[in-house]
This record gives C-alpha cells, structure tokens and sequence, in this order.
C-alpha cells in the first residue's frame, strides 16, 4: 500500500497527466493512473508540478532587518555594507533567529525548500554564524540550508578575516566565501581568492564567492576564481556569483573569459532583483542594466542559477522570497522571453540552482524524495508570467504548506463574470 498518490500531475514539458505514488518519503512509482491502494490522495487538478524552488543565493543574516538603524537613501551597495556595518554590534541571536524563521517560513509557503544563504564572518563575536546553525538544526526536516562563511567586509580587509572564517567552518559552515571586489586592492582580492580556494581543497568544501559585483569593467576577479578552480581541482565545487562586471566588459576579453570559466568547470549565480537595483547608480543616460550576461554564459555550456539575495534588509527594500518573482524580472531585464528560454530562466529557479548547490534526491523521478510544489498553472510560462498561487508544497510526501486558489469575479453593471487568469 502507497502512501500518497497525487493525481493528476501536469509535469513541465510533459502535455498529459500522471499520478505520482509516493511510500516513505519516496516517489516510488509514475503512471498515467496508478490503481494501488493508498493511505491518502491528492488530486492536483492538472496543474503543474515542479520540483521546489531552490534559492542558491541568499542572506538570512539580514533578512528583515529594513530599517535598521536607516534606510538606504542611495540605493547603492556600499551603502547597503555601510548600514549593515552600523546594525552588527546591536544584533542579538534573539533578533536574527525570530527574522530567519519568519523569513523560512514565507520561504515553504512560496515552494521553496533549498536554500545557500551566506552569514557574515568578520563579526568577531560570530554571533549570526551560531544562530543560523541553531536555526539550520531546527528547520532541517522541512528546508534544506547550506551556510557559506563569508567576509562582508573583506578577507584580508578585516581585522583576523582568516581566523574568523576558519572558526566559522570549524563550527560546521559548509562553503567557504569571499569577497575579492572588496578587498582594498585588485592584487588583494587576488590573494584572497588563491588562499580561499586552497583552504576548499584542503577541506574537501564548496566555494561561492561574490565575484566583480561591480560596474567597473576591469574588474576580473572571475578570471582568477576560474584560474583557482582549475588548479586547485575544485571545478563545478565553484561558484561565482553576481559577476555584473562582465556586463560593462570588453566585449573581446568577453570572447576570452566565457571559454576560461567553461573549462574550470565553475558555475554562476545571476541575482536579477538586488542587482537591477543597485547597480549603474552612477550612470546619468543610458543606464546599464547591470545583470551578468547569462545568455551568452548558457551558450558557452556554463552553468547559471538565480538567487533571490536579499528580502527587505539594508541591500533591497522589497520580496517575499518567490522565486518566480525573481525568474520573472529576469526573464524580462536579461531579454529571454523566448520559449525555449523560459524554460532556461524557469530551471535556473529549479533544476539549475540544485546544481549549483549539488543537492541530493532533487527532481520528480522514481527513487528521488517526494519534494514538489503544486502551482495553480499549466505550463511553465504560466508560471512564469502569473507567479501563480502554491496550492500544494509537499516535503518527503507530507503536505506541509497550502494555498487556496486564486478566483475573480467580475461585477460589471447587471452581470458577473468568472477571470481564469490562466488563458488571460
């Protein structure tokens, strides 16, 4: 005996329905209908079912924090490090535990399961660091976390930046971060990638270090980070993100980077929300967009996933932490509302982002955990365009999030009139 079957099921890509059975946690079967006896049923209606949604990117750290002690007035990143610099010596676990799991839990409610949020480490005190442990313990039989060390304010910047990074994987961070960009000198931020990248060999850890976030187009720290990669052995345990200097950069040195960063293996995270908005402030007309050329990543067979990166804190003043939010204003500023790249921008949010994260048991097929998302769309270009309701978010089989619904009705002199805003 099963024990749940969801019925009709609308796969992405596929045209016909099927049932998923699912027994200790487990989709063990995928038909068309399935006859088995079952302890329970959901019938999905049709719509269509994804994996969850996996932010690979993310700051939980200063998750709802909007306002503490200001306001960013600028816009600007180096304001955003600035009031964030003014938060820290007030923060208290009590704060930052209560914002992370009132954020987690906007988190299930929106279908996303996954999560790779960086905690700042040049706090002596590593008092985020601790909490988000704390946290990740408590909330690991309903999201995944992975925490990367990583120094807000600068490796070798910062006053014992190495020892406090290596105390914060001592106490059981998993990736190892960085900031090259921010380091006080080019050569600097060189050196801090070589060293971080060999402390990753060494551990046997995944990098993801925030890479060129930056207009300036000779800003190249992706071309050392590849170079790293490469020697150390670490390949796709890589990631950089952000790289919204390769939006400004020579479009010949491009021809050269794109090839370099392939063959390293490394992967890259695209943050459409944080970085339409900060970056290009200090352009008059034309402004940069800003975004990293991910089209052009794609088609060099490099791997690139979308992070949501900030919701309400110092950075980014909006989000609810949706992922389709985050798909949806890529799709648009990265000009790939094509088919065929929908279906890109829509696994960047899914299959792409498990990859950068190198999750286990992710994706709707028999043998792999029975984590999916019911959305209130029938294609995957509904999803993208209507950020539609989750009707159904399911961990190892349970349901552990609902949502009605969406219905309108029209009232319009005399008459009334049902909105399927499906088909428009």
């Amino acid at each position: 005996m099963l024990d749940l079957i969801v019925r009709n099921t609308l796969l992405p890509g596929q045209k016909n329905p099927v049932d998923l059975g699912v027994l200790s946690g487990k989709i063990v079967e995928m038909a068309p209908r399935l006859d088995q006896e079952c302890n329970e049923e959901f019938d999905a209606g049709g719509y269509l079912v994804t994996p969850p949604f996996v932010d690979p990117h993310f700051h939980m750290d200063a998750t709802l924090s909007l306002g503490l002690p200001r306001f960013n007035e600028s816009g600007t990143l180096l304001e955003g490090i600035q009031i964030w610099g003014e938060l820290k010596p007030d923060l208290t676990a009590e704060a930052i535990k209560n914002r992370a799991l009132d954020l987690l839990h906007w988190s299930i409610a929106r279908g996303t399961l996954a999560i790779r949020t960086h905690v700042d480490v040049t706090d002596p005190s590593l008092l985020a660091v601790d909490v988000l442990l704390e946290v990740k313990k408590e909330m690991q039989q309903w999201v995944d976390l992975q925490l990367v060390a990583f120094p807000q304010d600068g490796l070798l910047r910062s006053r014992n930046g190495k020892e406090l990074l290596l105390a914060a994987l001592d106490k059981g961070v998993d990736v190892v971060g960085g900031i090259p960009h921010f380091e006080k000198t080019m050569e600097q931020g060189r050196e801090a990638t070589t060293w971080l990248c060999e402390l990753a060999a060494k551990r046997g850890l995944q990098v993801d270090m925030h890479c060129d976030e930056s207009d300036d187009p000779l800003s190249r720290h992706i071309e050392h980070l590849a170079y790293e990669a490469s020697r150390t052995g670490l390949g796709a345990k890589v990631t950089g993100s952000h790289l919204t200097s390769m939006h400004s950069m020579d479009n010949y040195y491009v021809t050269k980077l794109l090839p370099l960063i392939a063959e390293s293996g490394v992967q890259a995270i695209c943050n459409p929300l944080i970085n339409i908005h900060l970056q290009g402030r200090q352009d008059s007309y034309p402004k940069r967009r800003g975004l990293t050329r991910v089209p052009e990543l794609l088609r060099a067979g490099i791997n690139v996933a979308f992070g949501h990166d900030c919701v309400m804190d110092p950075w980014y003043p909006m989000g609810s932490h949706d992922m389709l939010e985050v798909a949806h204003m890529g799709a648009h500023c990265l000009q790939m509302l094509g088919a065929g790249q929908l279906g890109d921008i829509f696994s960047m949010v899914t299959t792409r982002a498990a990859e950068v994260m190198q999750l286990e048991d992710y994706g709707i097929e028999v043998g792999k955990e029975a984590n999916f998302v019911v959305l209130q769309a029938r294609s995957v270009l509904d999803a993208i365009r209507l950020k539609p309701a989750r009707l159904a978010v399911f961990r190892k089989g349970v349901c552990i999030a609902k949502t009605p619904e969406l219905k309108a009705e029209v009232r319009i002199g005399v008459g009334k009139r049902s909105i399927d805003f499906l088909h428009g």
